[in-house]
């Protein structure tokens, strides 16, 4: 299978979203998850703004078949779904998962073909951000193997505000999923990391555990 997969950038659109008011300042807000069917649970801080199985948008998916250079990439365009879009803060903090089942895109893939699968998610963040000094890495969380890779960010053209955007894919028995932030600044990547996630039987307390990138730092 290419490594490439498929782009998805179509179904990123909410990646970028106007600024929200200030909140008041309160407590730590009391978790809520989203559950997927392709076999996955992921715990999100209840004070973010979540939207729940967002299906992509057919004249969006078309456009994007066009570009499509394989077979492979067209199924991969129909089958790929935004499952949870989450935004938070001012500026704005944004949250997605994006979930592809193998049983819609006729084959399973592999762990080689993470990488492919992440970029896809990715490129409507290297559509609207310059990214600058990418880190990648792998870890595994009970009988899974993730791949991360974190870069700093900055909307194009502009050198402020900055952002880090940190992308974390795995494949679970039923399919594919990425989840992918752009986070404005420590308390919106430390919600993204930190969410409780279940994967197929497999419950752990956080995303991404302390460890996942050695020795450094956010």
């Amino acid at each position: 299978m290419n490594r490439r997969i498929f782009p998805v950038s179509a179904l990123l659109g909410c990646c970028w979203l106007p600024a929200q008011a200030p909140s008041a300042i309160s407590a730590p807000a009391p978790s809520k998850a989203y559950a997927s069917s392709i076999g996955f649970r992921y715990s999100l801080p209840s004070d973010w703004e979540t939207i729940e199985d967002q299906a992509s948008i057919p004249d969006v998916q078309k456009q994007s078949e066009k570009s499509a250079a394989t077979d492979a990439e067209r199924r991969g365009i129909d089958c790929a779904r935004m499952v949870l879009t989450a935004r938070h803060g001012n500026p704005p903090s944004v949250i997605e998962a994006v979930a592809m089942p193998f049983e819609c895109f006729g084959e399973p893939m592999t762990e080689k073909d993470l990488p492919g699968f992440a970029h896809g998610v990715m490129e409507a963040v290297d559509s609207g951000f310059d990214l600058s000094a990418p880190v990648t890495a792998n870890y595994d969380l009970g009988m899974h193997r993730l791949w991360i890779e974190r870069s700093g960010a900055t909307v194009k053209g502009q050198a402020e505000p900055a952002y880090t955007v940190e992308t974390v894919c795995t494949l679970l028995k039923r399919g594919a999923v990425c989840w992918l932030t752009i986070a404005a600044d420590a308390d919106a990547l430390a919600a993204f990391e930190n969410g409780a996630v279940k994967l197929d039987g497999d419950e752990l307390p956080a995303l991404v555990p302390a460890t996942a990138f050695g020795n450094l730092s956010p």
